[in-house]
């Protein structure tokens, strides 16, 4: 019941059939690293069955219920699955990638010579999920195409229940965050994945609780494409993949020519420096040599300037011998 409703009990709807008790437990999901951001081409990676099914001519007259039912659904994920191969765009990633298999594994999808085709059922009983707390269950879809289908209960009391899809690209909101009346009947839904790889996150919060635990039962189940579908999805993955590729390519081309046409001024400019550099290398050796020689030339002449203010100053050596000479024969003939 709602956590509002103190004393009040709603009445739980019949549980569905009893599962045999090897199905009991959860078959454990594969982790996926979580992706930040979000983008117009993460938007068109899940459309639910129930969207395709809406495009549907209003005034077309229905079937018998169950074969109508049936050839509406399959109508609506070929729709679907068409709609989101021709939006097919490859991740960042691969383009980026160094090598092609990559861009081309994912455009060529699961392998026919493997490929199964078998369902893959995600189940557990009375989960429990505590109070102010969350239960997140990963489920990795790895082949475009693909339907999940699934089924929530939870028991005497509400939850906040939601589904997003993590790719590279950024984060796709499936079914918004919000409480259901899940203790009351069961909470079903069923969409297609288009774009892959991708991961399901499904969310059982219980954190706006402050005095009760929860217990969620689930059932998961992703039915993969028909062998069909798979043949015609690599087409139009192709195609798109085909055109992204050649518009890469073709501005790859402009930018190359770009680099060469830089490369090529460079290289001529870098050329016409070194012969500028060997010329003033060789005025330099010049210039040092000339430097040397003047330097040698300073070093003489100060030399001789200072012998000749020398004798200016203090005289010649060998006149003092003969000026003592002279006055020595004055005195001798006074």
């Amino acid at each position: 019941m709602s956590e509002e409703e103190e004393d009040v009990k709603s009445e739980v709807a019949p549980e569905a059939e009893e599962e045999d008790e090897s199905n009991s437990t959860t078959k454990p999901p594969p982790q996926s690293e979580p992706v930040p951001a979000d983008d117009d081409s993460a938007n068109k990676a899940v459309k639910t069955v129930a969207e395709e099914e809406a495009d549907e001519d209003a005034g077309e007259t229905p079937a018998p219920a169950e074969s109508s039912q049936a050839e509406l659904e399959a109508v609506a994920i070929a729709k679907a699955t068409a709609s989101a191969d021709a939006s097919y765009v490859p991740s960042p990633s691969l383009l980026q990638s160094p090598s092609p298999h990559p861009l081309i594994a994912q455009v060529d999808g699961p392998s026919l010579e493997t490929y199964a085709g078998t369902e893959s059922v995600y189940m557990a009983r009375a989960v429990p999920v505590p109070l102010r707390g969350k239960l997140d269950v990963p489920i990795h879809i790895s082949t475009g195409g693909s339907v999940v289908e699934y089924t929530i209960e939870t028991a005497d009391y509400d939850i906040s229940f939601g589904i997003t899809a993590e790719r590279e690209e950024g984060i796709t909101i499936v079914k918004e965050n919000g409480r259901v009346e899940s203790h009351t009947h069961p909470i079903s839904g069923k969409f297609l994945v288009g774009s892959v790889p991708c991961a399901l996150v499904f969310s059982f919060d219980n954190e706006y609780s402050w005095f009760r635990e929860k217990q969620v039962t689930y059932k998961i189940v992703v039915m993969p494409p028909t062998v069909e579908n798979i043949c015609a999805g690599r087409r139009r993955r192709a195609r798109s993949a085909l055109k992204t590729v050649t518009e890469d390519k073709m501005s790859a081309e402009t930018r190359l020519s770009r680099a060469v046409a830089q490369r090529t001024g460079l290289a001529a400019e870098i050329s016409r420096m070194e012969k500028e550099l060997a010329e003033k290398k060789k005025s330099l050796d010049v210039v040092a040599k000339e430097e040397g020689w003047l330097k040698n030339r300073v070093e003489l002449r100060l030399t001789q300037e200072n012998i000749l203010n020398g004798r200016l100053t203090k005289g010649w050596p060998d006149e003092e011998d003969y000026n003592g000479e002279k006055e020595e024969e004055n005195e001798n003939t006074n």
